[in-house]
């Protein structure tokens, strides 16, 4: 949960690598937070497909959520742009999700490692 509050405080910060347990642990949170919020819409404000709870934290946590996933393309030395990849149908997907499972390069032109940073 720490890490998924890390990642909401620096929103604004594209610059610099973000590990894989960075990345899939805000994944996770946000994940779990949205379904959780849909379930909600559904059931107590019998919102048909997109309810205004889980709308509000979509629209709050697009930023954060495009900033580490650039971020985690530094971490594997890939500049950030490649995150556009996502708006191809289908393959798109697939193929970031094969770049976020890659593990981190040593230092690269993005910095040190994530978690070089933290000792």
């Amino acid at each position: 949960m720490d890490q998924y509050i890390g990642v909401l405080k620096n929103y604004t910060k594209f610059d610099g690598r973000a590990g894989r347990n960075e990345f899939w642990m805000f994944f996770l949170f946000h994940v779990i937070i949205f379904v959780v919020l849909s379930i909600i819409d559904s059931v107590v404000l019998s919102a048909n497909g997109f309810g205004i709870l889980s709308g509000l934290y979509w629209l709050g946590t697009i930023v954060p959520s495009i900033a580490v996933g650039i971020r985690r393309f530094h971490d594997i030395g890939k500049p950030g742009i490649w995150i556009l990849l996502g708006l191809i149908p289908c393959v798109g997907g697939l193929v970031l999700l094969y770049f976020y499972a890659q593990e981190s390069v040593g230092p690269n032109e993005y910095g040190e490692g994530p978690s070089a940073a933290a000792a």
